[in-house]
């Protein structure tokens, strides 16, 4: 780490850190580890990123903060991620107070990267903090919707200590429609919004009421909380149906499940939504990619998925697949009671809850520190 630092041209003016939509600040944090202040460095990331060790994990620095990096122009950009991993190491370090309570009450609802953001600058600013969430544990995406490959449970939980360490409150097992949303409305001075896209999208075709046709989403929770036991064996041959990092991340799951993974893609790997190195991890791991070829059919056999047929993008090669398990990966929605939620007096929304496509961590994270200063303000 110390001679990766060694290769930063200290800029007086960062690039890099212009380039973190959390406002990490590499560029200061890179200075100190360079100096011999490790502890100093590691205080720069937890005071900006609330969820700086998750970050380190799961960003995509190839572009954003590594793409600003000057040192590009001469070799290769600054290692920005793998510095920050190592300086998230170590999770016993507590750099922020806990701060007297101003007596404002603010509810936040789900516990993924907007909310927890928010709730920890607004636990930094006095404010008395409860997080909802429905599931059993704080995290959202990061607990759920990613492979430990890609994010280990223990790198979540050592976040979400921080922010809990500073009063924050969690309410597991709570979810909240629209009548519990007014009522947390009246019983707080403001409500953030910060739920993720927990709905799925299908592309519409015909056999996708058959038995082993699921949701990326479905399965990666399944995966994770279960063990591993998702009721496939490894003479199983999946199909997972996408390019993106979700996608990615089913293909793995599945093959270290020890069934026969692969992915079946509508574009080119150019084209594909997923991060580089994502897309190379799998292909390391010998998993094929059908690329240009659209699911056209699911085909079964006593109510059971036997197969995938799929049309080319030229509209005249055909390619059929054997399948035991269909997984979409193709991109999620808002949940029924959250669509078209809009910002109101006294009412914050956030993250991927004003983001139908979805954004990064990352940014989830830049959205929920904004909101929480909107919420400062509004609250006097």
């Amino acid at each position: 780490a110390m001679e990766e630092a060694a290769r930063c041209l200290l800029c007086e003016d960062a690039p890099c850190s212009a380039g973190c939509p959390a406002a990490t600040d590499p560029g200061k944090f890179i200075r100190s580890l360079r100096f011999k202040n490790i502890r100093g460095a590691a205080e720069t990331i937890r005071e900006n990123n609330p969820l700086g060790a998750c970050c380190a994990w799961v960003c995509p620095y190839d572009r954003m903060c590594e793409k600003e990096c000057s040192r590009s122009g001469i070799d290769r950009p600054i290692q920005i991620g793998r510095l920050q991993r190592f300086l998230m190491e170590e999770e016993n370090m507590a750099f922020l107070p806990v701060v007297p309570a101003t007596g404002k009450k603010v509810a936040c609802i789900g516990a993924g990267p907007a909310s927890l953001a928010c709730a920890r600058d607004l636990a930094l600013a006095g404010v008395q903090v409860t997080v909802y969430e429905s599931r059993e544990k704080a995290g959202g995406v990061l607990s759920f919707g990613i492979t430990p490959t890609r994010l280990p449970q223990e790198v979540v939980d050592q976040d979400v200590a921080q922010i809990e360490r500073l009063g924050v409150k969690f309410v597991f097992g709570k979810k909240v429609d629209k009548a519990g949303l007014e009522k947390l409305q009246k019983e707080n001075d403001a409500v953030f919004v910060g739920v993720g896209l927990w709905g799925s999208k299908t592309p519409g075709i015909k056999g996708e009421e058959l038995k082993g046709v699921e949701s990326a989403l479905d399965f990666l929770e399944q995966a994770r909380t279960s063990g591993g036991q998702v009721g496939i064996s490894p003479e199983d041959t999946v199909l997972i149906i996408g390019g993106g990092n979700v996608a990615m991340d089913c293909v793995a799951t599945a093959k270290q499940l020890g069934t026969r993974a692969m992915i079946v893609y509508r574009r080119t790997i150019e084209e594909a939504p997923a991060d580089i190195e994502e897309i190379r991890f799998v292909q390391n791991m010998g998993v094929p990619i059908f690329t240009e070829f659209a699911p056209e059919e699911i085909l079964g056999k006593d109510g059971k998925v036997a197969g995938l047929k799929c049309k080319s993008r030229d509209g005249y090669s055909e390619m059929t697949l054997k399948a035991d398990r269909i997984i979409f990966a193709i991109g999620q929605t808002q949940v029924a009671e959250y669509q078209d939620l809009k910002t109101a007096p006294g009412l914050f929304v956030g993250g991927d809850a004003s983001h139908p496509a979805g954004i990064t961590v990352v940014e989830s994270v830049a959205e929920g520190k904004a909101a929480a200063l909107d919420i400062v303000k509004f609250l006097g």
